[in-house]
């Protein structure tokens, strides 16, 4: 992980809507879900809306979709995830220790 990287993906992640989408997937495990079960979770009207939430996270290398017949299956890339997380932690230093002013 680079910084170039994780900005990328906390740049993604800076929509609300696209943080819940990105949380239901999440919640959704190495199965994912549907893209249409994903758009009524979410509460999202539109497909296109969805559709355009989605291609960032895909961009950012945070979720993947795979066709199974007819339906289309949303995922979250967990590794993605936990090397963000990994990353933050490392860069902090001090995980949990309080910043001097």
């Amino acid at each position: 992980m680079n910084v170039e990287l994780a900005a990328k993906q906390f740049e993604a992640l800076g929509s609300p809507t696209r943080l819940e989408v990105y949380l239901i997937l999440v919640r959704a495990g190495a199965s994912g879900m549907p893209v249409r079960s994903l758009q009524d979770e979410a509460g999202i009207r539109s497909a296109s809306t969805l559709s355009h939430h989605l291609h960032r996270l895909m961009e950012a290398g945070l979720a993947s979709q795979e066709r199974r017949g007819t339906t289309l299956i949303c995922r979250a890339i967990h590794p993605a995830l936990q090397a963000l997380v990994s990353y933050l932690a490392a860069t902090h230093g001090g995980v949990g220790q309080g910043v001097d002013a």
